[in-house]
């Protein structure tokens, strides 16, 4: 046995799975952005889910990838359970692409001039010219990542090509040969054989890539490989179990363990096929007859697809038992454990998924924040003792929230490498601490409004009259603050900055009238220290606000992140007519009623 062939064997191997993974993830990263809209679209019926499953599948090239994504889509209850079970089949199916395309190997010398172009000795090479071109001299959005799927393409054939020539040089030592036979009369120890390969290497597509560029030596035949085919499908799954059952909720679970059950009774089915067919004599003309890498490529497609509709009809059974053997979660203990379980780990791979669950938790987040400032401003008039505790009650939430967004977006950024992606990453960063920061400037206004009550001296109706003045213009501005972050609407976020002038000039003016009040004796001493504390507060969420809108413009016009400061210094140099505009109309609207 020659030392340099095996260390050919698995240098091949190490190109194939590399350049597999570089394909499949490439796929992946590119098409991210749109699964999750195909998925929720799809998956109304089990047909049209199981067909969702497989051209995903086959797209990705990965059907752990296809099923960990459903996985994290049902713990973000995007879609059910039982809809996910199609996308589960149709995704054992679709990892039989790969197998089709690796029988490309088969074509010999002797083929016609246009089918030699689709032989992997000519392929590779071109895979990784235009790998490298679109690496090196192209500059379009994605070229990365279509040079990154060409240049994987050219691995994997590269290393298909360097296994196929070590294991012809390794046959002839005879020891592949005993083995082969040892592992073909033992269906047992083959089905063993493929699902442990397939559990180490965690794909199914290269483990049937391996077998394929095995068979090249001929010593392969249909009765001594099929049992490590049907043994493939447990091994591949157990992993994809594993990773939908890290940290996520019963559903998340069930779904990874529907996959290992459809993948045992696939396994059953099949082994109950062959041997019938095998004792009827429907197989013996392929039984004892080498079988090359098409051959092996379209028994796994006619096995993974025969069983698919056989079981796609037992979907409901298949979700029953789920249930059985997976029991719900106590119930929540907090009507926010949706949002918050959505930040799921398994999307990390996907990053278009993952930032849909990060803004849903900060749409929530900011939604708490403007309820609570609301209440907050509120108490200052009518104390209500249910009304303080549940702003105290949702500040933990916003904290909670912005502690966990915090942490998975950290987690997060190790997968990020799009631009797109990049500034969405910062935006999110920056309006983390301003959802928080809103969120803290309520519970100050609650605390307030507490003190105020406990010292039985209220607000004279008079600054109450002027707090209700800045409620009004804080409302607009929240309300801009939201579309603005909701909708990525520039054209709120430029509303902002005007109106926090507008609020800048109020506080001023309203603490002018209140030195004024105090010399009259129209409003009391006992509570001056808390109506500023109001005052200041109400000028930090407008300032907190302004932030909002910035880091939303700066999403859009990246070269603002920079000169964030001089842009709002611009402004309020009356440099800009259309902000010039909105805070005299403002700053007119507001102080009118502040002096009426």
């Amino acid at each position: 046995m020659d030392i340099f062939s095996i260390l050919g064997l698995f240098g091949g191997l190490a190109m194939f799975l590399y350049g597999m993974k570089l394909m499949g993830g490439s796929l992946k990263e590119s098409s991210s952005g749109a699964l999750k809209t195909i998925m929720e679209g799809m998956t109304n019926s089990p047909v049209k889910a199981f067909v969702l499953g497989l051209l995903v599948t086959a797209l990705i090239q990965s059907s752990t990838a296809t099923i960990v994504i459903t996985s994290g889509l049902v713990a973000a209850e995007i879609i059910t359970l039982k809809q996910s079970l199609g996308i589960i089949i149709g995704a054992n199916v679709g990892t039989t692409i790969t197998g089709q395309i690796i029988r490309l190997m088969d074509i010999n010398s002797s083929s016609t001039a246009w089918l030699q172009l689709f032989k992997p000795a000519t392929l590779a090479p071109i895979a990784l010219i235009i790998g490298i071109f679109f690496i090196m001299f192209c500059n379009f959005k994605n070229s990365r990542l279509a040079g990154n799927i060409a240049m994987g393409f050219g691995i994997l054939f590269t290393g298909l090509i360097a296994m196929t020539d070590s294991v012809t040089g390794l046959s002839e030592t005879g020891v592949f040969d005993n083995l082969f036979r040892s592992i073909g009369s033992n269906p047992f120890l083959g089905y063993l054989v493929g699902a442990v390969v397939a559990f180490i290497l965690q794909s199914s597509s290269a483990t049937i890539g391996i077998l394929q560029s095995f068979s090249m030596t001929g010593m392969f035949t249909f009765g001594g490989v099929y049992a490590i085919i049907v043994g493939v499908f447990l091994g591949d799954c157990v992993t994809t179990a594993i990773v939908c059952s890290i940290g996520a909720k019963p559903d998340s679970r069930r779904v990874g363990l529907v996959n290992i059950v459809f993948n045992l009774c696939k396994s059953v089915l099949v082994f109950i096929g062959v041997l019938l067919a095998h004792q009827l004599g429907l197989l013996n003309a392929i039984w004892d007859t080498p079988i090359n890498s098409g051959g092996i490529a379209n028994a796994n497609t006619v096995f993974n697809l025969a069983c698919a509709v056989i079981l796609l009809p037992f979907i409901g059974t298949f979700e029953k038992l789920s249930h059985i053997m997976v029991k719900d979660d106590p119930l929540p203990v907090s009507k926010y454990d949706v949002k918050l379980k959505a930040l799921d780990p398994v999307f990390f791979s996907t990053p278009a998924l993952a930032f849909n669950s990060c803004y849903d938790a900060l749409l929530t987040m900011l939604d708490c924040s403007i309820t609570n400032v609301r209440k907050g401003l509120a108490l200052l008039r009518r104390y209500d003792q249910a009304d303080y505790d549940h702003i105290k009650e949702e500040e933990k939430s916003i904290d909670l929230f912005a502690d966990r967004i915090s942490n998975y977006l950290v987690q997060l950024s190790g997968n990020i490498h799009e631009d797109y992606h990049i500034k969405l990453m910062d935006e999110y960063y920056k309006v983390i601490a301003e959802f928080e920061r809103l969120g803290d400037h309520a519970d100050n206004l609650a605390e307030e409004s507490y003190e105020i009550y406990q010292k039985n001296h209220p607000l004279s109706e008079y600054a109450l009259k002027e707090i209700d003045v800045a409620t009004e213009i804080l409302d607009k501005i929240m309300d801009y603050s939201r579309l603005a972050f909701e909708k990525r609407d520039v054209e709120a976020a430029r509303h902002i900055e005007p109106l926090e002038e507008v609020v800048d000039d109020l506080v001023y003016a309203m603490k002018e009238n209140h030195i004024l009040r105090l010399r009259g004796g129209q409003c009391h001493i006992l509570v001056d220290n808390n109506f500023l504390n109001v005052l200041s507060n109400i000028e930090r969420i407008s300032d907190v606000c302004s932030n909002i809108g910035i880091a939303v413009v700066a999403r859009v016009e990246p070269e603002l992140a920079q000169e964030a400061h001089k842009y709002i210094s611009r402004l309020h140099q009356g440099k800009d007519e259309t902000f010039n505009k909105e805070y005299h109309e403002a700053h007119d609207y507001f102080f009118s009623k502040l002096e009426n």
